[in-house]
């Protein structure tokens, strides 16, 4: 099926607006049975009460979770196109802005479009918009490669994958086509470090974003709380070929000792595969939660110093309002990640500059203290971007990773003078709009 003609299967009932209220929850009920009588056999229709239906609408974070009047479960690209009304499009429900993956109206679940499908002869994987990263890695395994993908468990493919560019403006995706490239597995794992030994981390931290350039290794620093962080390590191992052949039992000296030389409350670190990799870090799900960003081109001593602080502050301030975690993901990346793709992309819109996305995620238990929170995090990140902009970073303009932006943030300052060109793809491709029936920021 062509994206014209789904979008055009997807055309809304336009005079559904001035129904009044009694009479539109009935017309959407009569709109659920009407998809059940036009869907296949493949897909189902679930409504309230039943437990696909709960798992149908269920995110991660439960601040992203909407009673919608019913979820359609997709067997089939055709069947997608069964919905004529409001609606909201999941994949593995790990979006923490609310309506992004959510609706009052029609929730399509894409669980059942799951399939793996690996082609040794094009070195690709077609790859279903209904999984999570988890079990990508894990099919692939068997055939002794891997993709590109999330690296904590839980993240689904899709909203991972169309958060690189402009979400859900565009059409419904049911497959995506990645390429793969041989490997046997990873040395990594994650430590915790106490808070009497944040000084130590933090020089360490502060080294390897500023020495280390061998592109298969990389780290996430988390602060947490302020009394505690844990690291993520990884490292892809490559033979003489330059080929992911094998997997690494050590990593090359110099690259973690600083880390590895930090005390650690508990660590878990060894040659493992990607699927126990990812499944490492304990999942914060069921608690309501958000993420914000800040664009950083250097992670030094003194900023970490402010974040650090940062966690400490909040940490503190959010406990008595149910605070679950309260972390500031430390990613850096080689200047020369954006590099790589010599084509335009939508994010990020200039690959001269590597900007890094500082990630804050706070997390908490009561729908009472929301705004509390989402002030907190605003707050903390300006702070930090006043303290990057002071030591002489230019991030005034940096473009923020959607992944991590807030629903609010304006379309410039993600995809800066991109903007006019993809509403201009907008409307070639969606000239009804009709993916203006579903939730997310919009061109």
């Amino acid at each position: 099926m062509t994206i014209f003609a789904l979008l055009t299967a997807l055309l809304p009932l336009a005079l559904q607006s001035l129904i009044p209220a009694s009479s539109h929850q009935r017309q959407q009920d009569a709109v659920c049975l009407q998809i059940q009588e036009d869907i296949s056999p493949a897909s189902t229709v679930y409504f309230p009460g039943d437990d696909r239906y709960t798992a149908g609408i269920m995110h991660w974070a439960s601040s992203s979770s909407e009673n919608s009047i019913c979820v359609v479960e997709p067997g089939s690209s055709e069947d997608v196109a069964a919905v004529r009304t409001s609606f909201a499009v999941k994949g593995g429900g790990h979006a923490s802005n609310v309506g992004f993956s959510s609706t009052t109206g029609v929730q399509i679940a894409m669980s059942r479009i799951s399939d793996v499908k690996y082609d040794a002869h094009s070195q690709t994987a077609e790859i279903g918009a209904g999984l999570k990263w988890d079990d990508v890695y894990a099919a692939l395994e068997a055939h002794n490669v891997s993709v590109v993908g999330g690296r904590v468990s839980g993240v689904g493919v899709a909203g991972f994958t169309l958060g690189e560019g402009g979400f859900n403006n565009f059409g419904i995706v049911t497959k995506f086509t990645l390429k793969t490239f041989p490997s046997k597995g990873v040395w990594g794992g994650f430590q915790y470090v106490a808070g009497t030994d944040l000084a130590q981390n933090a020089a360490a931290v502060a080294d390897f974003c500023a020495n280390v350039t061998d592109p298969k290794a990389n780290i996430i620093s988390n602060y947490g709380k302020g009394y505690m962080i844990y690291l993520h390590l990884c490292l892809l191992a490559c033979d003489d070929t330059n080929s992911f052949l094998r997997r690494p039992k050590s990593p090359p000296p110099g690259i973690f000792d600083n880390l590895l030389a930090v005390p650690t409350l508990f660590s878990d670190v060894s040659s493992r595969n990607m699927t126990s990799f990812v499944k490492l870090v304990p999942d914060s799900i069921g608690l309501r939660g958000a993420f914000h960003t800040v664009p950083i081109l250097k992670f030094t001593p003194s900023l970490l110093d402010v974040i650090a602080n940062e966690s400490a502050f909040w940490g503190t301030k959010l406990a008595p309002k149910g605070a679950g975690l309260i972390t500031y993901a430390i990613e850096p990346f080689q200047p020369d990640i954006y590099e790589h793709n010599p084509d335009k992309t939508a994010y990020p819109p200039v690959r001269d500059v590597g900007y890094l996305p500082l990630n804050l995620y706070f997390a908490w238990v009561s729908a009472e203290f929301d705004e509390d929170f989402h002030a907190a995090m605003i707050a903390s990140g300006e702070v930090i971007r006043q303290a990057a902009i002071a030591e002489g970073q230019d991030i005034t303009n940096g473009p923020l990773y959607p992944n991590y932006a807030f629903p609010e943030t304006p379309l410039s300052e993600i995809y800066g003078e991109n903007v006019a060109e993809l509403r201009r793809i907008k409307q070639i491709v969606d000239p009804k709009d009709i993916m203006g029936l579903a939730g997310g920021s919009k061109f």
